[in-house]
């Protein structure tokens, strides 16, 4: 871990409880705008290969439960 990260997390260690409920909230946001953005530029890829929903749903079910 570079000496920036490691600095970085210190000083939120040492932030007030308030303060680090504030940045978690703020990070959780932007990783679900992330995944939001992944996820529509998913859909859209599998949309134009001729992949649906119930496709997608068969291939889960059959990774999870083959064994």
């Amino acid at each position: 871990m570079s000496q920036a990260v490691q600095e970085i997390l210190q000083r939120i260690e040492h932030l007030p409880e308030a303060d680090r409920l504030i940045l978690d909230e703020h990070l959780a946001r932007r990783a679900e705008e992330e995944w939001e953005r992944e996820a529509g530029k998913a859909r859209l890829l599998a949309m134009n290969r001729g992949i649906d929903q119930a496709a997608i749903d068969l291939a889960v079910e059959r990774a999870r439960y083959a064994s």
